[in-house]
């Protein structure tokens, strides 16, 4: 058995912390035995399905302490686990299927449905009994009883994950167990996460950020607490009574959190557990950070930045995020990040160029996608005017992550800008998250804001705002403002109002910009 898979932590922490609480889900928890022998009679059927090695196996559900299980038997196997959020449509669950080739689903009651519109082929396993046509865990908890035993490979691939943005056509990035347990090391280390410790599982699991919470709490012998958000006061009352220490967030949730009066929360005093909370998946304001302080006496902020290629490029430590709260940080652990211009030069402090990562916690690469693959992992000789190739040892993989950057003079990298999203106006490259950034800064009763272009034959692209309040904004205002902070040819030429703004429905986390300019083209 390989050192560098999750199956062996599952294995150990059986082994040594047996009656130590695992996952915890409202009145349901179990321990790390009872987690393990569930784990093995799921790895044990999915194993006699007799598929090829390497089959990929998707998981369609809602969260649930029967998720994990059956995440954690999949990857006890020689099968890819495929996460297939709850919130993807059932086209784009037949994409994914499609486009990996899945060979059998483990879904719940709630998803059947979904899963028999699209006509699926391959095989379905349910958590419930639910027809005496498709197994279920209840049945596979009764009867398959006999020890399980396997050996799993460091090196194979482990996880497929997709994310839906606004194509509907994305690609899957291949992770490795040794990619589960290099991302699992790291985090622990430098958030200090102990055994005492208990995570949150708010994030759902299909991307690779959600995944590590379950990996971290196996890692260091910790209780995974789940939760499903539905209303702040719910969030609260879950960070109470499973006494949360460790609280992983996106900046969607944080919004959501602190969307109602804040005299509703619980007083500090009840939240004094929480030693930590993570935020990652996007940018978080200065507004997200004091809601979080306010709240979280006792805890410190990390605001993080990862890669769809790598697990994580970089983290601000909570010492620097009320003094720099918009750079991303510092590399984390075994990382070099280097930002270069067109020519593959290092750029100098402030100047704008890709962020190109070296070193640990890339990922295989692309699912049956060449060209994403050459575009984004290249050989290290990009780097060889910045450091030294001797031996002309060049082999190695980087990643072009595509995301533009700048390095200040000590060292703190600040987001700028994807490359995709790089508005050309006026013979000038303006980036959206620039001009976001100022709004954000300057307008604290916006409540979300974006920015965008459409087509202009006279200067290119036209920049176009689109922001969400309780009250409207005189544009007249609003650019005066704008102004002062911005060149004029980064001033948006049309501002637009709308109580609330759409967002995708596979993400709730971005904003439906292609649904906006459609609104606005089509006007």
């Amino acid at each position: 058995m390989s050192i560098n898979c999750i199956r062996t932590l599952i294995e150990d922490s059986a082994r040594t912390h047996a009656d130590k609480t695992a996952l915890v889900f409202n009145e349901k928890s179990l321990s790390y035995a009872e987690l393990f022998a569930k784990v093995n009679q799921v790895a044990l059927y999915l194993s006699e399905l007799d598929l090829p090695k390497g089959s990929r196996i998707g998981i369609y559900s809602n969260k649930g302490i029967e998720q994990v299980i059956a995440i954690l038997a999949i990857l006890s196997t020689d099968y890819v686990l495929v996460p297939l959020t709850k919130l993807l449509k059932p086209e784009q669950v037949e994409y994914i299927i499609n486009d990996c080739d899945i060979k059998c689903i483990i879904t719940d009651k709630l998803k059947l449905e979904n899963i028999e519109e699209i006509d699926f082929k391959g095989k379905i396993i349910s958590y419930e009994t639910t027809s005496s046509d498709i197994p279920s865990f209840d049945e596979i908890y009764k009867y398959y009883n006999k020890p399980y035993v396997c050996d799993i490979n460091g090196h194979d691939n482990a996880v497929i994950t997709y994310s839906f943005g606004l194509t509907g056509t994305p690609k899957g990035i291949v992770i490795s167990h040794r990619n589960l347990i290099d991302s699992a090391r790291v985090v622990t280390q430098y958030l200090d996460i102990n055994e005492d410790d208990v995570i949150s599982g708010l994030l759902i699991f299909n991307l690779d950020y959600g995944l590590n919470q379950i990996f971290c709490s196996l890692y260091r012998r910790a209780t995974l607490a789940l939760h499903r958000f539905i209303l702040p006061d719910d969030f609260f009352n879950h960070i109470i009574d499973d006494k949360v220490t460790v609280l992983p967030l996106m900046p969607i949730n944080i919004t959501k959190i602190f969307d109602e009066d804040m005299g509703r929360a619980p007083s500090s005093e009840l939240l004094e557990n929480v030693k930590t909370i993570t935020s990652s998946g996007g940018n978080v304001t200065k507004k997200m950070i004091q809601d979080c302080k306010r709240t979280f006496v006792n805890a410190k902020f990390y605001s993080m930045h990862g890669l769809t290629e790598a697990f994580r490029s970089t983290y601000l430590d909570p010492s620097q995020i009320e003094i720099r709260p918009d750079s991303i940080g510092k590399a984390i652990p075994d990382v070099e990040l280097y930002v270069i211009n067109e020519e593959g030069k290092e750029c100098a402090p402030r100047e704008v160029g890709e962020l190109i990562h070296r070193g640990g916690y890339i990922y295989k690469g692309f699912w049956n996608a060449p060209k994403e693959n050459a575009e984004r992992f290249k050989s290290v000789n990009i780097l060889k005017d910045v450091v030294n190739l001797e031996g002309q040892l060049t082999d190695e993989l980087v990643v072009a992550s595509g995301d533009y950057v700048y390095k200040d003079e000590e060292g703190y990298f600040y987001f700028v800008s994807r490359h995709d999203d790089m508005i050309k106006t006026r013979g000038f490259r303006v980036s959206p998250l620039e001009i976001e950034s100022v709004v954000v800064k300057n307008f604290p009763l916006i409540e979300q804001c974006v920015v965008f272009s459409i087509k202009n034959e006279e200067i290119e692209e036209e920049i176009v705002l689109v922001y969400s309040a309780k009250s409207e904004i005189a544009p007249k205002e609003l650019l005066f403002e704008l102004k002062k902070h911005l060149a004029s040819y980064m001033l948006p030429g049309k501002i637009i109002y709308k109580k609330s703004l759409p967002l995708v429905q596979s993400d709730k986390n971005k904003v439906n910009v292609e649904e906006l300019k459609k609104e606005l083209t089509n006007s």
